[in-house]
């Protein structure tokens, strides 16, 4: 690995941690019209101060969930060499399990609220085995230490898909996170591309491609809806292609926090 991918790696780790953290005050906030009243407020919102996140409460500059564990994943990698299947489970079920910080009232994000259904957070902690309907975020949120890690060589994405599979055994979430994995790998190997949507495209259309899913035609369709969307401001999206992630919508559901 050269230098410049060296730097380029821990950028996405250091990055991801960063940008994680200033995020985390604000992190699952799906009622807009608060949201919009937090920004009127201070339209700069990085790292804010007091947390206005309805789920769990960390303190300014830590991580949210999804941070903590991209870290557990980096301490694993770290450790272990690599990918350590085992000891990222007994790590993960350490970290999140029973006497830690997230089994706490204020620190469980899956805890009932408002009368909503919740998920049990011990679905993909027991036994360290993972939850097969948990088609979230996690995946992809905590991908820059095994990218990382593995960027360049044979099997990175069989890592990838490795790493994954400890807590979330989706193929759906699983199918998306290698698309991730594969977009986050081209920037540490070269560096900023304003075709990387392409490449990434062209990758999942290879008959030949590396660990190949079942779902990657689904994936290509949804890149391809973010290329017909790019133009639009968030403000416009949200509204029109989420609308069952707001609140007080006719499509809102809870279970729309896994988006």
């Amino acid at each position: 690995m050269t230098s410049a991918v060296a730097n380029r790696a821990v950028g996405a780790i250091v990055g991801s941690a960063v940008a994680d953290a200033a995020a985390q005050p604000l992190h699952w906030v799906y009622d807009l019209q608060k949201l919009k009243g937090i920004l009127a407020q201070d339209p700069n919102p990085e790292f804010r101060s007091e947390s206005a996140n309805p789920f769990y409460r960390r303190q300014t500059g830590q991580q949210s969930c999804y941070g903590d564990q991209a870290y557990v994943l980096l301490e694993s990698l770290s450790e272990c060499g690599g990918l350590n299947v085992d000891d990222l489970k007994q790590r993960t079920l350490k970290f999140f399990g029973p006497g830690s910080e997230y089994d706490t009232p204020v620190n469980d994000p899956y805890r009932d609220r408002n009368g909503e259904k919740s998920v049990p957070k011990t679905s993909f902690l027991k036994e360290c085995r993972c939850c097969e309907m948990d088609c979230q975020i996690d995946g992809i949120a905590k991908l820059a230490p095994i990218v990382a890690f593995y960027a360049g060589q044979p099997d990175m994405l069989e890592k990838v898909e490795q790493a994954i599979r400890v807590t979330q055994n989706n193929d759906e979430c699983v199918a998306e996170t290698l698309a991730a994995a594969r977009f986050l790998e081209h920037f540490i190997l070269t560096g900023p591309d304003p075709n990387v949507v392409d490449v990434v495209l062209n990758q999942l259309s290879d008959p030949s491609r590396k660990q190949p899913q079942d779902l990657d035609k689904a994936v290509i369709g949804h890149i391809h809806q973010v290329k017909e969307n790019l133009s639009k401001r968030p403000q416009e999206l949200i509204p029109a292609v989420f609308a069952r992630c707001i609140p007080g919508s006719a499509a809102w559901s809870p279970d729309s926090r896994a988006l």
